[in-house]
């Protein structure tokens, strides 16, 4: 296998149009429009002009696949850069990554502690720790993975770098999200984090994903973006001398006892 097969294949649970619809919110008759209200919960706008009030601020976002090169590491910490194996750093531009975790219910957020957060993603030349694939090998390496444990302020946060890439897909990050859900059950809840087109751009026009070359899929033409990924779209701001800082919210409906099962992640 090489790295530009199977990761955009369905090796995780991906929404179907109707539970994406149910967890956002949306009726199926009319596109709405979202925005926030000074009260901090969401007002939908209507195509045809009409207003209503429906889920909180911390909406749920779409459950995308996991991908092929998840690997359980319990590797608890924040700076991920690091691999503990060979002790390098893995190059590239700094990058602060922020995630935080609610539980929404009803037209209400509360702060989610004690979440396990993972993050695992490519390296500058598009290169995966602790896999084995034609042409390298990283099995026995560590870098760009970890987990933190949300705070509570249902806060984690992550000191890593701008991905690479690697053919078939866009620059992401892939995470996983494990907590108790309502009925106190195990939840899972799996995504992938995207980047701007244009950023991306200004961030690979230098060393060391230079090296790379130019990519060969843009957002628009990753079949795992397709899926939702506009709304798991993160706003980083820097610059290419300091990095950048990104952050997110994720809501989770923990009532969902059947979008966040685990067996349900094949």
């Amino acid at each position: 296998m090489t790295m530009t097969e199977n990761d955009d294949k369905p090796v995780g649970r991906i929404l179907n149009r109707r539970e994406a619809l149910k967890l956002l919110g949306v009726g199926s008759a009319a596109f709405l429009a979202v925005c926030a209200s000074p009260g901090g919960d969401i007002t939908r706008a209507s195509t045809n002009g009409s207003t209503s009030r429906a889920a909180p601020g911390c909406i749920v976002r779409p459950e995308l696949t996991i991908g092929p090169y998840f690997v359980d590491d319990q590797l608890n910490r924040s700076d991920i850069r690091f691999d503990p194996l060979e002790g390098n750093v893995s190059e590239g531009m700094p990058l602060t990554l922020k995630i935080s975790i609610s539980s929404a219910a009803g037209n209400t957020c509360a702060a989610l502690e004690g979440a396990r957060v993972d993050v695992w993603h490519c390296d500058a030349l598009g290169i995966y720790s602790d896999v084995s694939l034609r042409g390298f090998n990283t099995l026995g390496q560590k870098f760009l993975r970890g987990y933190q444990l949300t705070d509570t302020k249902g806060g984690v946060q992550f000191r890593t770098i701008y991905p690479g890439w690697y053919s078939g897909r866009t620059v992401h990050i892939h995470f996983m999200i494990r907590t108790k859900g309502a009925d106190h059950g195990d939840y899972e809840f799996t995504s992938q984090l995207f980047f701007s087109d244009a950023l991306t751009d200004i961030v690979h026009a230098k060393e060391p994903y230079v090296r790379k070359g130019p990519r060969n899929t843009r957002n628009r033409e990753d079949n795992v973006y397709k899926s939702g990924g506009n709304q798991l779209l993160l706003n980083a701001r820097g610059d290419n001398v300091n990095g950048y800082m990104a952050a997110i919210n994720i809501g989770l409906d923990l009532t969902d006892a059947e979008a966040g099962r685990p067996d349900a992640l094949q």
